[in-house]
């Protein structure tokens, strides 16, 4: 139980760290996008609570020793609950780490596209609305639509690299689950 809490939530961590370092970086050239571009910060954070979840199913089904020191745990038991949360957590940690660099590298680029590569104090985005135009270099005619339609194709790809990078966590949280429903219980002789 505590393996699978610990890689989970250090998967989690380590997914939320580095996309939410290049959400940080995206925001200086795009900062309208900050908002729309925190989805691999979520997945990553359900990463922890993938591993919540196994960790709590197998800590309900440890029974104490009774009194005389006899216990109805068995070593199958013991082996079953390791191999379901090293399943869940390694699994989690895999893929917070894929949606951490995923995460990272997809929203500055969908940022750099966005803002068709120019930093945002270039164009005046976050001054007054009057002053948005005043110090920028446009586009020209059409050019603002064809850089967001280009860049929402990018956010595509990103969302789908995320959704199966989430899958490998999901796969582990699954066959977690199976695992530690296994049980053999020792009786006296």
């Amino acid at each position: 139980a505590a393996s699978c809490m610990i890689l989970s939530n250090w998967g989690s961590a380590w997914g939320t760290w580095k996309s939410g370092l290049g959400v940080c970086r995206m925001g200086i050239d795009y900062p309208k996008g900050v908002i729309k571009n925190i989805v691999p910060i979520v997945m990553a954070g359900v990463l922890g609570i993938y591993g919540l979840i196994v960790a709590v199913i197998i800590t309900q089904s440890i029974s104490p020793p009774n009194a005389n020191n006899s216990t109805s745990y068995s070593m199958y038991n013991g082996y079953a609950h390791m191999a379901a949360g090293l399943c869940c957590g390694l699994s989690s940690l895999a893929a917070g780490g894929a949606i951490g660099l995923i995460g990272e590298a997809g929203v500055v680029s969908f940022g750099l596209k966005a803002s068709g590569g120019k930093r945002s104090w270039m164009t005046g985005e976050g001054a007054n609305p009057g002053d948005a135009d005043a110090g920028g270099v446009s586009g020209g005619p059409g050019g603002d639509a064809l850089t967001a339609e280009e860049s929402n194709k990018l956010y595509v790809g990103l969302l789908i690299m995320l959704i199966f990078s989430e899958a490998l966590a999901l796969y582990g949280l699954i066959v977690a689950l199976i695992l530690s429903q296994h049980s053999y219980s020792c009786k006296d002789a």
